[in-house]
């Protein structure tokens, strides 16, 4: 026999003492020789070897807690013969009892302390039973959740959870730990469980967009309504619902609402899937069809209670975009529509009463937005009317159109002779048409009358077509008080207009006289003046017209939806002219000469509001209640007042401007490091600037008031070089020589008041415009003459017309030497304070 077959003999004894195992057949069988027992025993010895090797390893390691279960024991059996010692003697007592208090007191303190030992020894056993019974309870929720019983798992562990909580032991124990970790894992390998069972009854594939929901499945347990229960054991039902939602809205309902994109796919049900297939048209209708097959396949496999939890958190994201994206866009802004917006709220009824039926919740905006139609369309209207007003705006002024203003009234001799030669014409008469009022009076009356305050900041005044004799108006402008503000609260005051410069006074027609009495020569006549506009009104009055024509048309219609609107639509104008108002001084300031266009804009829109109204309440078309409803009197004010700042705004930067290039804050002829040549650069930057403002504003503004406004600029340097000139010390005759000709270099603006075809010997009308203009061409007088000549101004001349007494003297102080003839002239000129009679 081989020794391997020895082997083989050796080895089926080893494994029938160790495991009990019987050698194969064939080993079984075989002889056994001497030399085979040899080598068994020899295997059998090595086995030996082994185990004894392993039982003392295992002894090494177990030392200690073998040691402390021997000490223990016999801590026990110390206590248990102590016990028993006790017993003993205290039946040895009671049989032989002993007077002895002490031995009485001892013989209950050894009662007591048995019957602690006994509640300890019983509250011990109930505990480590209680444990016994958690351990089982966790056991059974292992092989639950093995076998997919999740539901079963779910109540084992919940009762496993009582009954570690009603342990009587401190959760700081270490098999306390042990426990309430094992049943925390075991309730997390639950959850995993429970995530596999739900993810095949619920089954969202987003990138194919397809849905499947099951009630049950043939390889698990537990079913849908099952689920709802593990659901709320784990406290995910809310939270369950809101990831379904998403994954619902990514993988079907966000590319069915997403209006933007080229082509919206269609919904369908195939083999009990939601699925998207097919190309939908971007009609509301289709929409909610579609949408209707998604809420319907939701409900119908989805629990109640899923259902409610998922209407939750799905309805305030679905609705707001269907209104938001679908139906607020498909709002009509015009009465033409109508019809087919009422077909709209007729089918966002159906598919409210849809949701309702299938017992879904949270659509509460969807109906309101159908309750309040009217609402939603007069918000839409109003919308579309601002946006218009922006984007118009927004576009540049665009082209500039010529207007006229034509207005009939009665004027006197001079006011016709002025008005002619302001440009101002008859279109009814011929061109010589002021010449009848040519009788050689009045020509010396333009700078005698004086401005009366308006008690209104009314834009319409820059035309003086004045309707009362307390309007009238100066020939040119002077500086007067603040006009009193409006009681009308403006929005446009936000936006500052008017902050800079509220002194500045209204435009008007330079000829504007008081009505003539009855001994004055009168007559009717039809004035027209032109000036020029932007294209910005006329949309915003064809906008106005048109919101007026539709609110007029739903006054009465009782069987229209929207007539509730038309009190609304009649309120729109005035935020209209508002928002014209607050945006339009951003964007007219981009341009040249914006301020002016705004200003004739703004005057152009308050006049054919004024239109508007009075035509408005002579339409036999409309009913009564129509015409009553039409308020434009206020935005015309705030209008004409909006032109007024505009206009105020404008002259007071340029003022600024002229006076910043006259040296600005200091006085002109006394500026440090600067010679005559550099005073000559201020004086004609400060000319030409004047100059190319008037030729930009001859575009834009009429003949008269383009002649107030320049006036007043002209005015500004004027006024400027005069009050510098009498803050001086002292006048030197090459200083005099050299302002004279600063004041020559500025008279010559003369030719802007000048027609191009107008005769070499004509007297321009700068004096009428700029007050301090003669002024100027005096001081020039004063500072070229010697004392003989300036006696001869003030007694024999006009000089006492535009300088007083003090002033003329305090030239004289400042150009002449103290002498006796300085002096007697002083005296003259003192003792006549008006030598020319007060004319």
């Amino acid at each position: 026999m081989s020794t391997s077959e020895s082997g083989q003999i050796g080895h089926a004894l080893v494994e029938f003492s160790l495991h009990g195992i019987f050698p194969e057949e064939d080993v079984s069988s075989r002889k056994v020789s001497v030399q085979d027992l040899v080598l068994a025993r020899e295997s059998l010895a090595a086995a030996k070897t082994k185990l004894e090797s392993d039982i003392h390893t295992i002894n090494e390691e177990t030392a200690p807690d073998v040691n402390q279960w021997v000490a223990n024991a016999k801590s026990l059996e110390d206590d248990i013969n102590k016990s028993r010692s006790w017993a003993n003697d205290i039946v040895r007592r009671s049989q032989a009892p002993d007077v002895s208090g002490k031995t009485i007191q001892e013989a209950a303190d050894k009662v007591e302390f048995l019957r602690r030992e006994v509640e300890y020894n019983q509250q011990v056993r109930h505990a480590l039973g209680a444990i016994k019974q958690v351990n089982e309870l966790l056991d059974q929720v292992e092989q639950a959740r093995d076998e997919r019983r999740i539901l079963d798992s779910l109540h084992l562990l919940e009762r496993s959870w009582a009954a570690l909580d009603a342990i009587p032991v401190s959760k700081s124990c270490r098999v306390m730990k042990l426990l309430d970790m094992r049943a925390f894992e075991l309730k997390s390998s639950a959850h995993d469980a429970f995530d596999h069972v739900w993810n095949s009854l619920i089954q969202v594939d987003t990138e194919a967009q397809k849905i499947a929901i099951f009630e049950r499945r043939e390889d698990e347990q537990m079913t849908l309504t099952d689920a709802v229960m593990g659901l709320k054991a784990y406290k995910e039902l809310d939270q369950r619902m809101a990831l379904l939602w998403h994954s619902i809205d990514g993988a079907i309902v966000g590319p069915r609402t997403n209006i933007d994109a080229p082509e919206l796919p269609g919904v369908q049900i195939e083999d009990s899937c939601l699925t998207l297939n097919g190309v939908a048209d971007k009609t509301i209708t289709t929409l909610f069809s579609d949408l209707d097959q998604v809420m319907t396949y939701l409900s119908e496999r989805l629990p109640e209670e899923l259902v409610y939890s998922l209407s939750n958190v799905m309805m305030p994201e679905l609705i707001p975009r269907i209104v938001g994206t679908w139906l607020d866009t498909a709002v009509p802004t015009s009465l033409q529509d109508m019809d087919g917006f009422q077909q709209l709220t007729e089918a966002v009824n159906a598919f409210c009463s849809r949701l309702e039926s299938l017992k879904l919740s949270g659509f509460q905006e969807l109906q309101e937005w159908v309750d309040d139609a009217p609402k939603v369309w007069l918000s839409k209207c109003r919308e579309m009317a601002l946006d218009s007003v922006r984007t118009k705006l927004s576009q540049e002024l665009g082209k500039s159109k010529e207007v006229e203003r034509i207005e009939t009234r009665t004027v006197s001799r001079s006011e016709g002779k002025e008005l002619a030669a302001n440009g101002v014409t008859s279109p009814n008469d011929d061109d010589d048409w002021g010449a009848a009022w040519d009788d050689g009076e009045g020509d010396a009356k333009d700078d005698t009358n004086t401005k009366s305050e308006s008690n209104e900041d009314d834009g319409t005044d820059a035309w003086g077509w004045g309707d009362d004799a307390a309007d009238e108006q100066p020939q040119a402008p002077t500086e007067q008080p603040p006009a009193e503000p409006s009681t009308e609260e403006d929005p446009t005051e936000a936006w500052g207009w008017g902050e800079e410069d509220a002194t500045e006074p209204t435009p008007e027609v330079a000829a504007q006289k008081a009505i003539p009495s009855s001994k004055t020569q009168s007559r009717e006549l039809t004035l027209k003046e032109t000036y020029n506009i932007s294209s910005m009104p006329e949309p915003v009055l064809s906008l106005v017209s048109a919101i007026l024509e539709d609110a007029a048309s739903l006054v009465g219609s009782d069987g229209n939806p929207m007539a509730t609107a038309a009190a609304g639509l009649f309120s729109l104008p005035t935020l209209v002219l508002a928002m014209f108002r607050a945006v339009s001084p951003y964007y007219y300031a981009l341009n040249m000469g914006g301020n002016m266009f705004l200003y004739n804009d703004a005057t152009y829109l308050a006049e054919r509001l004024s239109d508007v109204a009075k035509d408005w309440k002579t339409r036999k078309d409309l009913a009564p209640r129509a015409i009553a409803m039409l308020r434009l009197d206020n935005d015309i004010k705030a209008l004409q007042s909006f032109a007024t700042r505009a206009y105020s705004s404008e002259m007071s930067t340029q003022r600024t401007v002229l006076r910043d290039l006259m040296g600005g804050s200091q006085n002109l002829l006394q500026q440090d490091g600067l010679d005559t040549a550099d005073l000559e650069a201020q004086v004609d930057n400060a000319t030409s600037h004047v100059r190319a403002i008037a030729a930009t504003w001859s575009t834009i503004l009429s003949k008269s008031v383009w002649s107030q406004a320049v006036g007043s600029l002209v005015d500004t340097i004027a006024s400027k070089l005069v009050a510098d000139v009498m803050d001086l010390a002292g006048i030197g005759q090459d200083e005099a020589f050299n302002i004279a000709n600063l004041i020559t270099r500025i008279t010559e603006l003369d030719d802007l008041f000048l027609s191009p075809d107008a005769a070499k010997d004509a007297i321009p009308a700068t004096a009428e415009y700029a007050s301090s203009w003669l002024r100027l061409k005096y001081l020039s007088e004063v500072l070229q003459s010697n004392l003989q000549d300036v006696r001869y101004l003030w007694m024999e001349s006009e000089l006492s017309l535009y300088f007083t007494v003090d002033e003329v003297v305090e030239l004289i102080g400042l150009s002449f030497v103290d002498n006796a003839r300085t002096r007697e002239v002083v005296r003259e000129i003192e003792a006549n304070p008006q030598p020319l009679g007060g004319r």
